[in-house]
């Protein structure tokens, strides 16, 4: 056995991973003052930090490495630069020990170029493969899920669910999924800005069930967000997949979220008995990174832990290879030179490795054939409605599968003996007074109402109703302040608010709604018209004065045409008696104007002349008041000509107004005053609705509105329109 045998330990570290590096020789300092594994040897260690990006770096830091004198190469790296180091390992033949690194702790993908390893490869996998897909598949099965988004961060690589997407799509599930940008205020703001009302609602609906693909940090800040701008009310369930979540991210996470909240994460075994938790067969692991109450404990990342058993196995096998008497002496190798030979010892050094294992912060760390960990476990938290703490739920590993059951828990009685003061605005048909029977207080119903007491007898909480008493739902004063409804629950006045209520940013911004029950357009009410019986409707295609010209022109043309008859009377055969009379010529014109003829046969020249002129001039006057006829009955029918917001605007001769301080109020307010993005539209609007500051065309609620627009008592019979949504 050579004595005072120097092992030299080479690294090749992100240069992110100054962690990893403090592990590290952590893990050669404690092992140097272990006489068990080390009678006289000692270790050195000799790292090099590269750009996880630039893959040639990686190999020219590990050549020199080589070149020094190499047993063994560890390196903690992303996967871009892992397929350089582990063809140079084959090819120089060093066991090459391959612990992954996600960017920015970002959930991990499965490398592209180490997918597939092989018996004969140098490169060792420490960490175990990516089992993210099967385990988040596992778990949307078990909660029944049909429909939900998934969210990645900037770093993560989407083609790690790839298989995920496949087995959902087989199972006919709905997936979308959408990117989270690195400025996540302003992505959030964004969306705002650019959807509709509709849009937001629809969104918010997807937004109930969620998977988040995302680094702690990044999730944090998005839960905080989409909390803080009221996309998410408390009855969504999301899920968090990530291995690096700590026992601090997930209080943070539980605190941050509203609604169901579940976190799978990769978990380590520990020992019951606390004083065998740092004591690993012949070796003793730094108080500092065992024990679960020591901060620096605490703060490990994933990586760290298997630096520190990577390096306890790499000291396990040199001290078997010494015990065995075969060992070999370090490779010094030239990768670059031209015709440079492998290590002879590397087939032999690789062997003990695989055939090795220890016991140490990762619990078990060992190799099959392949040379892949296979040992992994996941952990599933999570709270459950109403809950501010995580709790376990069950355990997942590659051998068998899912341990526990993950159910949605319903809402419980929990709220007996309770009693909500809730403040209301009448609005039929949600709510409603019904008939006050003298000495006895108000009786409320409603559709609004029903579903009230439906949630008081299922949870079991009493109610007082009363009326808002400035009888408004609620928009922000000129000082910030809030009325009406709304201005009674930022008051804490009430514990609820119920009525047919508008859910807008604003709103959402101080009070939380429930999930909407109804959705609405805006809509306007307009007065039917009369409708009237007019018996001379047939004479309204032509005006009086074209009727009198028509009529004039019978009474000379009939005269005419006696005159010419009189002057120039027609041969007539014999015993024949001439009918040429004033009244016949009347008679015989005014037919020929209706295109029904006449009796008296006229052969003289100019009589004929002047009727040829005079049936082309009835033809004319015929068509004109045939079509005029058509077009004045059709344009009879139309009732109402104004079919949109923009039909609105645009006509001034009849006045609209809506609710004040309503939902549509403050939206035509808002576009019609903005001096960015005014709208004309809206600016016409705004003008007519603020009329005399808004008192002439506005009403104080919808039902006197309605009698307003109906020309009802103390209103005179104008068509008042007025825009009528939920307020």
């Amino acid at each position: 056995r050579p004595q005072n045998t120097v092992f030299c330990c080479r690294a090749i570290f992100d240069e992110s991973a100054k962690k990893d590096d403090e592990v590290f020789r952590m893990a050669v300092a404690d092992l140097n003052l272990n006489n068990e594994i080390l009678e006289t040897e000692k270790i050195t260690v000799s790292v090099e930090f590269v750009d996880g990006n630039n893959p040639f770096q990686a190999v020219q830091e590990a050549c020199e490495l080589m070149n020094r004198g190499i047993l063994a190469l560890v390196s903690s790296i992303g996967c871009m630069s892992a397929g350089s180091l582990q063809s140079l390992a084959d090819a120089m033949h060093i066991p090459h020990l391959f612990i992954q690194r996600a960017p920015a702790g970002t959930p991990r993908s499965s490398c592209p170029s180490t997918s597939h390893p092989q018996p004969d490869d140098y490169t060792l996998f420490v960490r175990p493969p990516v089992y993210l897909n099967d385990v988040i598949f596992q778990v949307v099965m078990e909660y029944t899920w049909q429909k939900f988004i998934i969210f990645y961060d900037t770093d993560y690589d989407i083609r790690g669910i790839e298989n995920f997407l496949d087995q959902t799509s087989q199972q006919g599930m709905d997936v979308s999924l959408q990117k989270v940008e690195s400025n996540i205020n302003m992505m959030i703001t964004g969306m705002f800005r650019t959807m509709r009302v509709e849009e937001l609602h629809r969104y918010r609906d997807t937004l109930r069930r969620a998977v988040l693909f995302m680094s702690p940090a990044t999730a944090k800040a998005f839960i905080t967000e989409v909390v803080e701008t009221n996309l998410v009310a408390f009855d969504c369930h999301w899920i968090i997949i990530n291995e690096e979540i700590s026992d601090m991210d997930v209080q943070e996470l539980v605190m941050k979220s509203i609604g169901r909240l579940t976190l799978v994460r990769q978990t380590f075994p520990l020992s019951q008995n606390s004083s065998q938790r740092c004591v690993r067969s012949n070796h003793r692991i730094n108080t500092s990174l065992c024990d679960p109450k020591d901060p620096k404990a605490q703060m490990l990342e994933i990586t760290n832990r298997y630096i520190y058993d990577t390096v306890l196995l790499l000291a396990n096998t040199f001290h078997r290879k010494l015990e065995d008497r075969k060992w070999h002496s370090m490779a010094s190798l030239s990768c670059i030179r031209k015709g440079s030979k492998p290590w002879q010892g590397g087939k032999s050094m690789l062997d003990t490795v695989k055939k090795g294992g220890v016991s140490g912060l990762t619990s078990l760390l060992e190799f099959n054939d392949n040379g892949t960990n296979p040992n992994i476990y996941f952990e599933i938290l999570g709270t459950n409605y109403g809950e501010d703490r995580g709790r376990g739920l069950g355990t997942w590993d590659p051998i068998h599968g899912l341990n526990g059951t993950l159910t949605d828990r319903k809402l419980e009685n929990n709220m007996r003996g309770v009693v909500l003061r809730v403040v209301t605005v009448l609005e039929e048909p949600f709510v409603m007074v019904s008939e006050n029977v003298l000495g006895k207080p108000k009786k409320y119903q409603g559709f609004s109402i029903d579903v009230l007491d439906a949630l008081a007898n299922y949870l079991g909480f009493k109610y007082e109703i009363y009326v808002a008493p400035d009888h408004k739902y609620g928009s922000q004063q000129a000082d910030g302040t809030w009325n009406g409804l709304i201005g009674e629950l930022v008051f804490k006045r009430a514990d609820v608010g119920l009525s047919a209520l508008t859910i807008t940013p604003d709103r959402e911004s101080v009070v939380d709604f429930t999930t909407r029950y109804m959705d609405y357009s805006v809509g306007v009410l307009l007065r039917k018209a009369e409708r009237t019986v007019d018996m001379f409707a047939c004479l309204a295609p032509f005006d009086l004065s074209l009727w009198a010209c028509i009529a004039g022109t019978v009474l000379l043309v009939g005269t005419l045409v006696y005159l010419l008859n009189w002057l120039n009377p027609p041969r007539l055969p014999m015993g024949s008696v001439s009918s040429t009379t004033l009244y016949n010529s009347m008679w015989f014109v005014y037919g020929s104007f209706v295109q029904q003829g006449g009796e008296v046969p006229y052969t003289t020249l100019a009589t004929r002349m002047m009727m040829g002129v005079w049936w082309l001039f009835a033809l004319i006057v015929i068509s004109s008041y045939t079509a005029n006829l058509a077009a004045f009955l059709t344009i009879s029918r139309i009732e109402n000509s104004i079919q949109s917001l923009q039909d609105l605007a645009k006509q001034t001769d009849l006045p609209y107004g809506t609710v004040l301080d309503s939902a549509v109020y403050d939206q035509v307010r808002s576009k019609g005053m903005n001096p960015f993005e005014r709208d004309p539209m809206y600016s016409q609007m705004w003008r007519m609705i603020n009329r005399t500051g808004g008192a002439e065309n506005n009403v104080e609620e919808s039902k006197e509105g309605i009698r307003k627009v109906g020309c009802s008592g103390r209103y005179d019979c104008r068509h008042v329109y007025l825009i009528t949504v939920a307020p």
